[in-house]
């Protein structure tokens, strides 16, 4: 049976059976697994068993990843050390030295300075190109072009994606289509289901939602998630298993943390449009029937300083991240997108005037409140 999202998200992992099981999964914090004589162990390398060592497999990070490919519709998910280790497994699941790949233009910067500044010493190239322009897209592809990178919500700008397009131009190519789905969450938008083979998330944002873990999550494709396993295991990108149970935690609640985000950050967003101060306003049109997401990003007018407004935040904090239960700024300038060169910056839109809001599940009004006096002290 297939049940709702909401209802997958609470039950798991499913339920066990065994003469003591209880009803939170137990923390398997243990480095590796006890053998009872050699044919024992060897029934590891058989199939027989599933745990030997925690680089290897543990029971909490097996359920992370399997949680979250549950959610995405995906056959199968491996949990890894953070969001950039589980783009790095999935990347190296589909290329190598020598092969080539398309990614758009407007990528995380912590994912940009993978690609530009890591994925070159493996010997593997990237373009950036603008995926909005189906026809440069297109015109990128190389003969020896193996995959296309995208993200569903750009950050920080929060373009959504065509992934059908994207979808359509790896078919007609024959390249796999990867996407991060962080910002959308599997709550919003599940690109596994449109067709894209490999959907990328950090977990340390809205599947962990408590700002206390550092992880990723790779689902899709079961033979590609094989590839990508084995490579978290070789690199060494496993995930704890204390944190694998956090971010197991988290996945529970996700439902009911998002729908209020996203309430509250559609709100937010419609109050600071026509603001005294505020240049633009940036929120999504449309992401899915359940909402258009939980991040706000403004563009302050020339005349309104930056370091005041953020300054005049009040109980809002300054962090480069995201996705906490509590409303926060980035600037992301001086943090995400520091290590993207200035051209491109500000060919993109990200200028120092752009400020980054995750919205949080405070009280829809006061949120309002703290960033309109923040822009009036700021004038």
């Amino acid at each position: 049976m297939d049940f709702h999202f909401d209802t997958k998200a609470v039950n798991f992992p499913r339920k066990t059976k065994g003469d003591t099981v209880s009803k939170v999964k137990p923390i398997y914090q243990t480095s590796a697994f006890v053998f009872e004589d050699l044919d024992d162990l060897e029934s590891f390398y058989e199939g027989k068993k599933d745990y030997l060592y925690t680089r290897v497999s543990n029971p909490n990070t097996d359920d992370l990843g399997m949680g979250v490919a549950d959610l995405e519709g995906a056959p199968k998910g491996v949990a890894t050390s953070s969001g950039l280790s589980a783009i790095l497994a999935g990347v190296l699941s589909v290329v190598k030295a020598g092969d080539h790949i398309v990614a758009c233009e407007d990528l995380y910067g912590g994912t940009y300075s993978l690609f530009a500044g890591e994925l070159p010493d493996f010997g593997i190239e990237v373009s950036f190109v603008d995926f909005t322009n189906k026809d440069e897209v297109e015109n990128s592809i190389r003969p020896n072009t193996k995959l296309l990178y995208t993200e569903s919500v750009t950050n920080p700008l929060l373009r959504v994606e065509d992934l059908q397009m994207l979808c359509e131009i790896g078919e007609k190519h024959n390249l796999v289509t990867m996407v991060d789905n962080t910002f959308a969450t599997p709550y919003l938008l599940q690109p596994y289901r449109i067709g894209i083979d490999l959907v990328v998330h950090s977990a340390t944002k809205y599947i962990g939602g408590h700002s206390d873990v550092t992880a990723g999550v790779l689902v899709g494709r079961e033979d590609l998630i094989a590839k990508a396993k084995a490579k978290v295991i070789n690199l060494g990108a496993n995930l704890s298993p204390f944190e694998a149970w956090l971010g197991c935690r988290g996945l529970k609640t996700m439902s009911v943390r998002m729908e209020r985000h996203v309430r509250n950050a559609a709100f937010l967003a419609s109050e600071l449009k026509g603001v005294e101060g505020i240049k633009n306003v940036y929120y999504p049109e449309y992401v899915s029937e359940r909402g258009n997401g939980a991040m706000v990003s403004i563009e302050l007018d020339e005349g309104t300083d930056v370091k005041t407004f953020f300054k005049s935040l009040d109980w809002v904090k300054i962090i480069p991240t995201l996705a906490g239960l509590d409303t926060t700024v980035s600037y992301p300038i001086g943090t995400s997108h520091r290590t993207i060169p200035e051209s491109t910056r500000q060919k993109l839109g990200i200028t120092k005037q752009l400020v980054r809001i995750s919205v949080g599940i405070e009280n829809e009004n006061d949120i309002v409140a703290a960033f309109k006096q923040a822009v009036e002290k700021s004038l």
